[in-house]
C-alpha cells in the first residue's frame, strides 16, 4: 500500500486544510470532490447568502443544473482551501470533479485551488466583505470571486 498523498490538519488560510504528505508530481489526480448532488435552487435555499453572517459552504457547481454539496456526504476534498496562486486545479470529467496538481507540490505544502466563485451584480466592496480571501499570495485579489467576474460586475 502506498503512502497517502495528503493529511488533514489546521490551516493558516482557513480552518482545516489538506497538506501534501509527500511530494506530488504535476498532473497527479489527488482526490475527487464528493457530496450530495442537488439543484441550484436547492443550494440557494440551503445557503442564503444574504442571511448568512459568514459565507462558508461546501458547494461546487458542476453545470447550470447540478451542484455538489460536500457538507452532506462529502470527503476530505471539501477542506482544500482557496488560493489566488494555487498549486491545484479542479477539473470536471463526466459530471465528477477531480483535483489535480498544477505543478510539483512539496511535502508539507498546503493544497489549494482557485475557487473562481461567480456572483451577481454586487460591488467589489461586497465581494471582499462577504467573500474575503486569506491566501496571503503576492497576487491575492482579496476575494474568492473570480477575477473575470469582478471585471464584468465592476
Amino acid at each position: 500500500m502506498s503512502e497517502p498523498l495528503y493529511t488533514l490538519t489546521n490551516s493558516r488560510i482557513q480552518g482545516k486544510g489538506l497538506f501534501a504528505a509527500r511530494r506530488i508530481r504535476k498532473g497527479t489526480r489527488i482526490i475527487e470532490y464528493t457530496g450530495e448532488r442537488i439543484t441550484e435552487d436547492e443550494a440557494s435555499s440551503r445557503y442564503d447568502d444574504d442571511a448568512m453572517e459568514r459565507h462558508h459552504t461546501f458547494l461546487f457547481g458542476i453545470d447550470d443544473d447540478t451542484v455538489i454539496d460536500a457538507a452532506v456526504g462529502g470527503n476530505d476534498a471539501r477542506f482544500i482551501n482557496h488560493s489566488c496562486d494555487p498549486n491545484c486545479e479542479a477539473v470536471i470529467e463526466d459530471d465528477r470533479i477531480f483535483i489535480f496538481a498544477l505543478r510539483k507540490i512539496d511535502a508539507g505544502e498546503e493544497l489549494t485551488y482557485d475557487y473562481q466563485l461567480e456572483r451577481g451584480d454586487e460591488s467589489a466592496d461586497t465581494w471582499t466583505t462577504q467573500y474575503p480571501c486569506r491566501c496571503g499570495a503576492p497576487n491575492c485579489r482579496r476575494t474568492l470571486i473570480d477575477s473575470a467576474a469582478q471585471e464584468v460586475g465592476a
